[in-house]
């Protein structure tokens, strides 16, 4: 690689007793295509008993994705959704003018104690989608399409690129492509989106000869081609797309491009004014 790309390293955050990195939003790059958040979930081993719940809590402006590699989740919102996500599946939710959901370990897991493993993306919507009725739907693992070749896999998570295109309803162009590499294997890295970047989860692999550090994020310039080479078995994500129409705020579980949805959005939820998930009771307050 001639010039340096821009590293992001991760910072550690607990969410509802959940340890994640958190790549994005950062001071250094705040989004990267639509993904404006990027939580790579490392909830580790859950005893008997215990496993993720994140109470009922707000969105406006972006649409959610969750793609698990181990363990499961059960998700429900206030559109009456009722969805276990198991490891491959996509969880896609679009909150557009305001949702509520809940996110836990189901309770055959709970019992039983799991592992979990995987990420949690937000894109944010094009401005005149900000206030669009929300959504949700679930893509069985089955549904995405991949290819295999040469000792790499590439499922396409979300969006397009590398001569697939994924079900996922985005609504902007997306990239969020999953590669996994066998040692040895290589993989052209083209320039199809303008805006791009690399995330190694596991393994070890270089980038044009140089090593790709593990668990940060490497944003590639625009209209540069690069090769990815596997030093042993390892596994990747990429995302990217077209950048962003106007920069965005995010405030908490909200983002929008104006401040006052961002205002109006906190002020119905701390009022309780807010569409509600059927049976559930406990609910994330607003902070500060």
């Amino acid at each position: 690689m001639s010039d340096p790309l821009l590293a992001i390293r991760p910072r550690a955050e607990d969410v509802e007793g959940v340890t994640v990195l958190r790549a994005l939003p950062s001071a250094r790059c705040r989004s990267v295509g639509p993904f404006v958040f990027f939580d790579h979930m490392l909830g580790g081993d859950f005893a008997p008993g215990q496993g993720m719940n994140i109470r009922q809590h707000p969105h406006i402006g972006l649409s959610t994705l969750t793609h698990l590699y181990e363990g499961a989740v059960q998700h429900k919102d206030s559109l009456g959704s009722d969805q276990l996500v198991r490891p491959g599946d996509v969880s896609w939710m679009t909150a557009g003018r305001g949702v509520a959901h809940v996110e836990r370990t189901p309770d055959t897991l709970r019992r039983s104690g799991s592992r979990m493993h995987g990420l949690q993306l937000w894109l944010a919507l094009p401005k005149e989608l900000e206030g669009c009725e929300p959504s949700y739907e679930h893509y069985a693992a089955t549904q995405l399409p991949e290819s295999e070749a040469l000792g790499v896999r590439i499922r396409m998570i979300a969006g397009s690129g590398f001569c697939l295109e994924s079900p996922v309803s985005v609504r902007s162009p997306t990239l969020f492509a999953d590669l996994q590499l066998s040692a040895g294997a290589t993989l052209a890295i083209p320039a199809e989106h303008p805006e791009r970047a690399l995330y190694l989860l596991e393994g070890e692999a270089l980038l044009d000869d140089e090593p790709l550090p593990l668990h940060e994020m490497l944003v590639l310039p625009a209209d540069a081609t690069f090769t990815l080479s596997a030093c042993g078995d390892c596994h990747a994500v990429m995302i990217g797309g077209a950048p962003l129409d106007g920069p965005r705020r995010m405030n908490w579980n909200f983002v929008a491009s104006d401040l006052a949805l961002i205002e109006e959005a906190r002020r119905r939820w701390a009022k309780g004014d807010w569409p509600t998930v059927p049976g559930e009771l406990e609910r994330i307050e607003l902070p500060g």
